[in-house]
């Protein structure tokens, strides 16, 4: 508690200072992903309804819950002007990536996997109504 008191607020002057380029940028960027997380976790739950969905769902929820998460650690950083702020950020945001770069290429492998089998399946189906048909004189 003696901590507390000892917390001096300094006066600042009653000037107006535009925002800068760069602020405009990093509160646009925020809110962009505070978007893309809350997106994000609505199609990860639409995706659970199924059993199949539920194991992408739930990355995706996890993947939405860390771009939010990020974009409050950037306006701590914006409103406290705290390092630690911007690295937690950082390190989450990169948690992000790296859980959406496996879900991109998981998802790549399936269509690969997926356009085989509709492949071979035409292939099967198509020499099946291609065979002649001999009839019985």
């Amino acid at each position: 508690m003696d901590e507390l008191n000892e917390i001096k607020i300094e006066e600042q002057p009653n000037q107006y200072k535009p925002p800068t380029q760069f602020q405009l940028m990093f509160d646009k960027m925020t809110n962009d992903m505070k978007f893309v997380g809350m997106f994000t976790i609505v199609y990860g739950v639409i995706t659970c309804l199924t059993i199949v969905g539920a194991l992408i769902g739930i990355p995706t929820i996890i993947i939405g819950m860390r771009i939010r998460e990020s974009a409050e650690q950037f306006y701590m950083y914006r409103l406290t002007n705290n390092p630690a702020s911007l690295k937690l950020g950082f390190e989450i945001q990169g948690k992000y990536f790296r859980i959406i770069k496996i879900l991109i290429i998981i998802g790549l492998i399936f269509m690969i996997i997926y356009f085989a089998f509709i492949i071979y399946l035409f292939t099967t189906f198509s020499s099946f109504f291609m065979t002649p048909n001999f009839e019985a004189s």
